[in-house]
């Protein structure tokens, strides 16, 4: 038996919006419901337009009012609409009912789906860009256990009119891609961007669940998303779920930490453990309202050439069993991380980091394409008074501890460094282990890689025993 009653796709030419949407009506197994609050009916507009709708659609609303829209999918704790829990609750409600009103028997080939989004387009002062939730419940053979993608966007278009076009067409791919490419997810990803201009959106988070993508990796998506250009940066939680970057970083005290962490070290559990300790005594950070996010780039992860898919969910399962929050970015420079995260808050937030990358950051040449060079990057860098912790290095040969108080930078340097070091925005860390600082992850990694022992004890216990128990880092 088939797995699936839809057939199989010719990728060899991109079908227009109006051929998907018609292609979905003509599949006479095809058969759901469209829910849209937000940005108009946008998605179903394609299908009706494109011929034999009554084929596909089963329903189409649009509960605008939200008392209306409360009665329907249920009250919103916060009072918030544009949100995956709304998503989710008319995604439901809306499958329930088709599964309620549409009895098996008398439909047994029907492939049901629910397709629905909660969007909030440009405002009319042009303040807020806006952004959407969309996603789909479906099916690929009439007695499986639906599947789900889901999937936020923020606008770049300063048009509610174009935004409103873009969505529909995202919707069309969506759905038709779900039908007919769910076995490639990859090219599912890369698909939803079929006649939307690149800069038009922005797809920052994603997550693929139920049987049709048991082994899909969300960490993975999330990775292609950056890898694609679709967004600048990614996060997914401790479990491994996608999570959306404006969520965890709202109105918070961020304290981040950048590295590779392949693997994760007692150094950078150091580094962590004791700068989370000095943040948290500031006077202007909240202790209810701080996140830590560990921070890996796009192109540390290209580092050897390739991105090593196993070798990055290697990492992120040694992060994740620690309990931290990873971010995956395409910044190449630190104030581009500060950037975006005072895009999301006003707060308090710290930035940990070894001396010789802190002297890296003088550097004037990963500055020249700013039209105010190095000025303009740190006047960005130590946004609304951002501090940098700094770890010690020490000289393997010598053994001579470098800090704030004896780095060097270059000459035309010194007096802007000085600067900032006289206004607190550069805190030593103090209380840390001489003994372990002679620690470096690279040499870590080549010996598990080598099969050589002695570098069991220069990671954190747990981090040793996953990579015993799970053989992680080798091929």
């Amino acid at each position: 038996m088939p797995t699936n009653l839809i057939g199989d796709q010719d990728f060899n030419t991109t079908p227009t919006i109006k051929n998907k949407a018609l292609r979905v009506n003509l599949n006479e197994s095809i058969y759901g419901t469209f829910a849209e609050i937000g940005a108009g009916q946008e998605t179903v507009r394609n299908f009706f337009r494109a011929g034999g709708a009554s084929g596909t659609i089963a329903k189409t609303l649009s509960a605008y009012d939200k008392e209306f829209s409360d009665a329907i999918y249920g009250l919103e704790p916060q009072g918030r609409y544009v949100t995956e829990a709304r998503l989710k609750s008319m995604l439901s409600t809306e499958t329930r009912l088709i599964e309620e009103r549409l009895k098996r028997d008398k439909h047994p080939d029907k492939l049901f789906f629910s397709y629905a989004n909660t969007v909030a387009t440009i405002d009319f002062a042009k303040k807020y860009k806006g952004h959407g939730w969309l996603g789909i419940k479906f099916q690929a053979h009439p007695k499986q256990e639906y599947s789900e993608i889901l999937l936020h966007i923020q606008f770049h278009q300063n048009s509610a009119v174009h935004q409103q076009i873009t969505l529909g067409k995202l919707g069309v791919n969506l759905i038709y891609e779900a039908f007919y490419n769910h076995d490639n997810p990859k090219q599912l990803l890369k698909n939803l961007y079929d006649h939307i201009n690149d800069d038009d959106i922005e797809i920052d988070t994603i997550n693929f669940t139920g049987p049709l993508f048991e082994k899909v990796d969300n960490r993975l998506m999330s990775l292609q998303l950056v890898k694609n250009g679709m967004t600048e940066a990614v996060m997914f939680a401790p479990d491994g779920n996608n999570v959306l970057p404006a969520s965890v970083l709202y109105k918070k005290n961020i304290l981040t930490l950048r590295g590779s962490f392949r693997p994760v070290t007692r150094v950078n559990m150091s580094m962590y453990e004791k700068s989370l300790e000095l943040f948290l005594n500031e006077r202007k950070v909240d202790r209810e309202k701080a996140v830590v996010i560990f921070e890996i780039t796009l192109s540390n992860l290209k580092a050897e050439g390739e991105i090593n898919e196993k070798d990055f969910l290697d990492r992120a399962d040694l992060l994740g069993s620690l309990g931290q929050t990873v971010m995956i970015s395409n910044f190449q420079e630190y104030y581009k991380v500060v950037e975006y995260f005072s895009q999301h808050t006003k707060e308090r937030m710290g930035l940990t980091m070894g001396v010789n990358t802190f002297i890296d950051i003088f550097d004037e040449k990963y500055y020249r394409h700013l039209s105010g060079g190095i000025l303009e990057a740190f006047g960005k860098l130590f946004f609304k008074s951002l501090k940098i912790y700094l770890y010690p290095l020490k000289d393997p040969d010598t053994g001579e501890i470098t800090t704030s108080e004896n780095l060097q930078v270059h000459p035309r340097m010194r007096e802007l460094y000085q600067y900032f070091k006289d206004n607190g925005r550069v805190v030593d860390i103090t209380d840390f282990d001489p003994e372990i600082l002679d620690i470096y992850s690279r040499e870590i990694h080549q010996m598990i890689v080598e099969g050589r022992s002695g570098w069991e004890d220069m990671l954190p216990e747990t981090t040793t025993a996953m990579i015993k128990e799970k053989n992680l880092f080798r091929s």
